[in-house]
């Protein structure tokens, strides 16, 4: 640009010339952030996303003075001052550079990511560890990098403090063996969504509840003894989840009735579907059913089949239908027999 300052005469003074190159280089910059915020940002209205919009704020400002400091460091190159003074005022206005863009990555991995992340259903809770995280990981990384560049810049010889960056990041990643684990475990689970708070689990342990909250490290679970377990979400991703509350939160309720050989078998079935429709808690689809099972030893074997509305009621139902089948059979005289031997003694 200077070079064409002077093939049009401006002046025969270099530093008329490189301020008339500086002054360009800030009207260019001018003219390419009224491009960006004006001309870009309508054609940006006609998208339904406003991600274009966030994008266009967080780069125009950047794109304005990177312009300005690329006509600076043209200008003090142009003027042939020493060379000491142009490598310290140069490097100085690169390593600006860089930091002002260092800062503009780090606000749009921000947008992006929230952006994403915002879209996508939170059914396990764990959106709003997650996503800090992400962005605490990318700032730290864009960080590192600029620092590189900058020491680079410098003419710093970088290879000593990447091969030690190497050995510290070895010695953590064993220290924190465990807490890695647990960190991808909770990434896992953001991922594959196996639970989502309020969901009902059982554990390969036989321990089930309701889980409360889902962290970075680990899953706790209430008990219907109001008994509060954490569990590291290593051990969860690799273990198998019993979810009661999906893929819907209805679950099956099965009740066995044992009934004495020779009761009628057809008032026991319909008596026991009448019990199910008449209970609260038991939903009319999938409509409830009785399966007659085996001839026990001591009793015919049923079995009342029937949806609950959710896991959390499943000690109740029970409950309910348990005690109203009681109730019921000995009104209709349908008798619940106990297991007895008969005890035949033979005289010689």
């Amino acid at each position: 640009m200077i070079e064409i300052i002077e093939t049009l005469n401006i002046s025969k003074s270099p530093y008329v010339n490189a301020a008339v190159a500086v002054i360009f280089f800030i009207v260019a910059a001018k003219i390419a952030d009224i491009l960006i915020d004006k001309v870009f940002r309508r054609f940006a209205t006609f998208t339904k996303s406003d991600l274009d919009d966030r994008i266009i704020d967080v780069i125009h400002r950047p794109i304005y003075f990177t312009i300005i400091f690329i006509g600076c460091a043209s200008a003090v190159v142009y003027l042939k001052g020493s060379p000491k003074a142009v490598f310290y005022i140069n490097n100085s206005l690169y390593s600006l550079v860089s930091v002002i863009w260092a800062f503009t990555v780090i606000n749009l991995s921000t947008v992006i990511i929230v952006h994403l992340t915002s879209g996508a259903s939170d059914e396990t809770g764990l959106r709003k560890d997650v996503v800090p995280l992400f962005e605490n990981i990318f700032k730290l990384l864009t960080i590192t990098a600029v620092l590189m560049v900058i020491l680079s810049i410098w003419k710093i010889n970088i290879t000593p403090l990447l091969a030690s960056a190497g050995i510290v990041g070895v010695a953590i990643a064993i220290a924190a063996k465990d807490t890695l684990s647990n960190f991808f475990g909770g990434i896992s689970i953001f991922m594959d969504r196996p639970y989502k708070i309020g969901d009902y689990i059982v554990l390969n342990s036989g321990e089930r509840g309701e889980v409360v909250a889902i962290g970075m490290r680990s899953t706790r679970i209430k008990t219907r003894d109001d008994i509060l377990i954490s569990i590291p979400n290593s051990i969860l991703a690799n273990s198998k989840i019993i979810n009661e509350s999906a893929p819907v939160p209805n679950f099956r309720v099965r009740i066995p009735v044992s009934v004495a050989y020779g009761s009628d078998i057809d008032l026991v079935e319909k008596t026991l579907l009448d019990i199910a429709s008449h209970n609260d808690q038991i939903l009319p689809e999938p409509a409830p059913r009785v399966r007659f099972r085996e001839f026990g030893d001591s009793a015919l074997n049923f079995e009342l089949l029937c949806w609950a509305r959710e896991p959390s009621l499943r000690g109740r139902t029970i409950h309910e239908l348990n005690c109203t089948i009681y109730k019921k059979f000995n009104e209709n005289g349908i008798t619940i027999p106990f297991p007895q031997r008969d005890l035949h003694i033979f005289q010689k």
